[in-house]
């Protein structure tokens, strides 16, 4: 079961708690937090999704993940919306930091378009996080593209990957993905 909270800091990075459900305590969101994040366009704006607002967007997002100490071991866009599983690699990992900084970029690649004023989130529980359970919340993401009949096979979809600071061919596409994620992980996490 799936249960969102709505973000508290804005695409800007203001602190805005009105009229907003209570965010969990925010060390749910440190360290080795696995954190699925849903950012939606304002009002479901479409055609921004192109191939360098693509690469541009996977720019920004790979300088998040070593700016704060995080992993995406998958992101899926699509045409009005992008899904993010970032992962804590290290005590001093901040994904609401993260997420903020992250969103801030994304709008000034946006031009004049906006994220909505929330990015929902997704805490993943211990069970969620043992790796049947993990993968299938991956492959759930990357599957977006094909539950929106934009693609027959998500592996088709131009507008999905993975973000791992050092590992430039992790791509989930890939036969041996899991196995390279994990290493990648156990090489580079300090927790």
């Amino acid at each position: 079961m799936l249960c969102w909270h709505l973000d508290l800091v804005d695409a800007d990075g203001n602190f805005d708690n009105r009229d907003h459900l209570r965010r969990l305590d925010p060390g749910f969101y440190r360290g080795p937090a696995y954190v699925h994040w849903t950012m939606t366009m304002h009002q479901r704006a479409t055609g921004w999704l192109t191939h360098a607002h693509h690469l541009a967007l996977r720019e920004s997002l790979f300088h998040t993940m070593a700016r704060y100490h995080v992993a995406c071991p998958a992101y899926c866009l699509m045409p009005d919306h992008g899904h993010f599983l970032f992962i804590g690699l290290e005590a001093r990992s901040d994904q609401l930091k993260a997420v903020s900084w992250f969103r801030r970029e994304w709008n000034r690649l946006l031009g004049e378009l906006r994220l909505q004023k929330q990015a929902y989130d997704h805490v993943l529980r211990e069970s969620d996080r043992e790796r049947d359970a993990f993968a299938a919340i991956v492959g759930y993401i990357l599957r977006n593209p094909e539950r929106q009949q934009l693609v027959e096979d998500w592996k088709d979809w131009a507008y999905t990957g993975a973000s791992f600071p050092g590992y430039p061919s992790l791509d989930p596409r890939l036969e041996f993905f899991w196995t390279n994620f994990w290493q990648a992980y156990l090489a580079q996490s300090t927790l």
